[in-house]
């Protein structure tokens, strides 16, 4: 039979808590035994009853990742499993929360056979008297990525080895909780040292000395600290939308919401353009509850639910960024654009028979013109010097001008347009958006029309009586406080 790797686990600490199996394998056993670390309360006691090990943990004194120390474990582990079978020996249960046995077990060159042990689990659960069965989650302190925690469970923290790691998982945890929110930290579980103590979250790496028998436990948090949750926003808008739901919210559909859409993503351009963080905020708040409401119309009609529209944009944005998630280039911004558009006419297949196919038909004018000349102008169809474009500005206000000597009210809208368009090409040359800059422009003259409705009041005058030298005065007077 070839060489193995037999791998026993020391559980949480006290020798009684040692099966009497894995007591005796390591007792009796002439294979050489390795221990992913000394450091742990059996070692020494097994010394004593005649156990040699071979500690590893120089491994970890020599990387800076625990990444690399695990790999360079198993590099070891495997090199002396070639002349002879071993013995490994970490601390708990070997499949529990051990990184170098999933290693050793998704490798072919060596057979691995898991002998057992008791797992520090059970010692937890009645140290902390809680019962799994009611949710529960482990977590590797190590190792872990925000989103993945489920506060509605019991929720553990294993492998707290230290202040730095506690750090990490409070600053973790202090982004979803409050700073006084009770968690348990748990020492030594089961063992004559065990130690179990409450503190605010805030002390979690102040309050005792953690050490590789440690553990961070988050009792399940209300529903009430868990707003800012999209969990907590989807269950919202069901409710609203339930049998026992808001007669408003039960009564839209797709199309009764249309206005509205476009109501909050004028209201969050203009957030935008004031720099109100506190506004933007509330109006990406707005502009997102129409997503959710359409999804939830989505899936109350059986068609589909906000997970369809958030793995869409999900795929889209994996497919159209080849140079984030795969091996291609995209090294400017210019590159990027011509990909995507690459990308989406690779999506869009044959149903776009034109370039300028694509645009919504409910678009603002100016957007919309703005749309038309850059999907023309990615094929060339465009002015390559702005003097160009300034001089077809002013043969379109000459021919506005003929319009008007001639009282030809038909022409004079048609010449109108043009000019309007050709103003779009130039915004579109200098990179600004003319929509924005239009709106930007409605908010001056609201600023300016309404400071000189104030000073009239101020002075009891009618503005329907006053003219337009008194209030031009006031403009200006407007225009020099901006």
């Amino acid at each position: 039979m070839s060489n193995r790797i037999e791998i026993v686990g020391l559980g949480a600490g006290d020798l009684d808590q040692l099966p009497f199996g894995i007591y005796k394998k390591l007792i009796n056993t002439d294979l050489p035994v390795f221990t992913r670390t000394a450091d742990h309360p059996l070692v020494k006691g097994l010394e004593k009853e005649g156990v040699a090990w071979n500690a590893l943990d120089y491994i970890y004194e020599s990387a800076d990742q625990f990444e690399e120390v695990y790999r360079t474990i198993c590099e070891t582990l495997l090199n002396n499993a070639s002349a002879s079978t071993i013995v490994y020996a970490v601390p708990g249960h070997p499949m529990l929360a051990e990184k170098t046995v999933k290693l050793l077990l998704e490798q072919q060159e060596v057979p691995i056979e898991i002998i057992g042990g008791q797992s520090y689990l059970d010692d937890v659960f009645t140290a902390l008297q809680i019962d799994p069965i009611e949710g529960f989650q482990f977590v590797d302190g190590t190792g872990f990525v925000r989103s993945q925690l489920n506060y509605q469970n019991h929720l553990v923290f294993c492998q707290v080895y230290d202040q730095f790691i506690a750090s990490e998982v409070k600053l973790s945890l202090l982004e979803d909780l409050p700073v006084d929110y009770q968690v348990t930290i748990v020492e030594a579980a089961g063992t004559s040292r065990e130690k179990v103590v409450n503190v605010p979250l805030e002390e979690l790496d102040r309050s005792m000395d953690v050490n590789n028998l440690t553990s961070v436990y988050v009792p399940p948090v209300p529903a009430n600290m868990l707003r800012h949750t999209f969990d907590s926003l989807r269950e919202v808008i069901a409710e609203l939308r339930g049998p026992d739901g808001c007669p408003w919210d039960k009564k839209q559909t797709h199309e009764s919401l249309r206005d509205y859409a476009i109501e909050e993503v004028h209201e969050l351009i203009e957030a935008i353009d004031l720099k109100d963080d506190e506004g933007i905020i509330e109006e990406l708040g707005d502009v997102l509850l129409q997503v959710m409401l359409h999804s939830q119309i989505g899936e109350d009609d059986g068609y589909f639910a906000i997970d369809d529209v958030i793995r869409a944009i999900t795929d889209k944005m994996i497919h159209r960024h080849p140079h984030v998630f795969r091996k291609t280039t995209a090294d400017t911004p210019d590159e990027v654009v011509k990909s995507w558009d690459a990308l989406k006419q690779q999506e869009k297949g044959d149903t776009r028979k034109s370039l300028l196919d694509g645009i919504p038909a409910g678009l603002p004018a100016l957007a919309k013109a703005a749309k038309l000349q850059n999907k023309a102008g990615k094929a060339g169809f465009e002015w390559d010097d702005a003097a160009d474009i300034w001089e077809k500005l002013r043969e379109e206000l000459d021919e506005v001008h003929t319009a008007v000597d001639n009282n030809d009210e038909a022409n004079i809208a048609e010449e109108l347009g043009d000019v309007l368009f050709v103003l779009v090409n130039i915004s579109r040359y200098y990179k600004v958006n003319p929509e924005l800059a239009l709106n930007q422009a409605n908010r001056k003259f609201r600023s300016r029309f309404t400071y000189i409705e104030e000073q009239l009041n101020d002075e009891k005058k009618d503005i329907y009586e006053t003219s337009l030298k008194e209030m031009d005065y006031y403009w200006n007077q407007a225009k020099r406080k901006e």
